[in-house]
């Protein structure tokens, strides 16, 4: 049975596996004429939006690993280290990821850290490097403490979250299509995960998967891709920046911003936090859901279609309801 000492930092380790699969991304891509794009400004700040990351992970990680050090304490149980143990722990670790991720796009809190993921109006290789600087923040680290109270030890926690990261990497490309059906019905692929950095209505919000693609199917967010609907990348309203510390801190600063206006309740400015993007106290503007409805509204042959709602489908809107005179 494997020592804890033997679960490295995977990630790390797959630096260098990262770069030679971009370069080797590009070759195919110019030489081989296969679907994708990269934009040398775009690239570069996806990469130092990567170096970043690991460097607030070497400032910061210590405050998620405590937590998870804390939790052990009160175990009910050891799985231990043994093969069915990792593998257990990878496909529970893999749900809580769904979870996460789910959370991050609908609630502003999380979504002001993650949002940076999907600031890129490309869609390659190099964009799954594009993570946050402030996850540690938002506090969604406390997700992975059910996993460490029934018997999963910390450090294999931090092993098999690694070993998502590392598959979600491949899947960050244009250049693979569709792939074998068994595949594309279990395991998150390039397409499903196209569509979740897609800005199309039918697409918004779905396909949160890191590994297996089944929990979509299970919790009804599963939208595959369409070929007359190819999607388009980067979020509703597009920041139009390559600094990397605006896109690292401006949903931040936005959403303080909207905090903080004048004028508001209280219940108004959590909203403001915690509510799904595109809230506003005012209904001035549109969340995924008023975006989708417009949609079907404009294409009503769409309707009911996967990703979309109904004909005749009501959004409640958010904007203030005015007193009866």
């Amino acid at each position: 049975m494997p020592d804890l000492k033997d679960f490295p930092d995977v990630t790390q380790l797959a630096i260098p596996f990262f770069v030679i699969a971009i370069l080797l991304e590009l070759f195919v891509i110019r030489y081989f004429r296969r679907r994708g794009d990269y934009e040398t400004r775009d690239t570069l700040t996806s990469l130092m939006m990567g170096v970043g990351n690991v460097v607030s992970g070497l400032l910061l990680g210590f405050v998620a690993f405590f937590v998870l050090m804390w939790a052990w304490e009160y175990r009910i149980y050891d799985f231990g280290t043994a093969w069915w143990a990792v593998a257990l722990c990878f496909i529970l670790d893999d749900l809580r990821y769904y979870w996460y991720h789910r959370i991050a796009h609908r609630c502003r809190w999380v979504w002001a850290e993650h949002v940076n993921h999907h600031s890129s109006q490309h869609y390659n290789l190099s964009t799954a490097l594009r993570q946050s600087w402030t996850g540690t923040f938002t506090g969604m680290f406390i997700l992975r403490i059910p996993l460490a109270l029934i018997g999963f030890h910390p450090v294999l926690l931090l092993f098999v979250g690694g070993l998502n990261l590392i598959y979600q990497f491949w899947i960050h490309t244009e250049a693979i299509g569709r792939m074998w059906k068994p595949i594309e019905l279990i395991f998150n692929t390039p397409s499903h995960h196209r569509v979740h950095h897609a800005t199309n209505p039918r697409y918004l919000d779905s396909n949160y998967a890191g590994t297996l693609i089944i929990w979509d199917r299970m919790f009804g967010s599963f939208v595959p891709e369409l070929d007359e609907d190819m999607p388009r990348y980067g979020i509703v309203k597009n920041i139009g920046t390559f600094n990397p510390v605006k896109v690292a801190f401006h949903e931040w600063i936005d959403m303080f911003r909207d905090v903080f206006q004048p004028g508001l309740t209280v219940t108004e400015r959590l909203a403001y936090l915690f509510a799904p993007p595109g809230w506003s106290h005012d209904g001035s503007r549109k969340g995924s859901e008023e975006l989708k409805a417009d949609y079907v509204a404009q294409h009503p042959e769409a309707a009911g279609m996967p990703g979309l709602p109904g004909a005749g489908t009501r959004i409640q809107s958010n904007a203030p309801v005015a007193a009866a005179e």
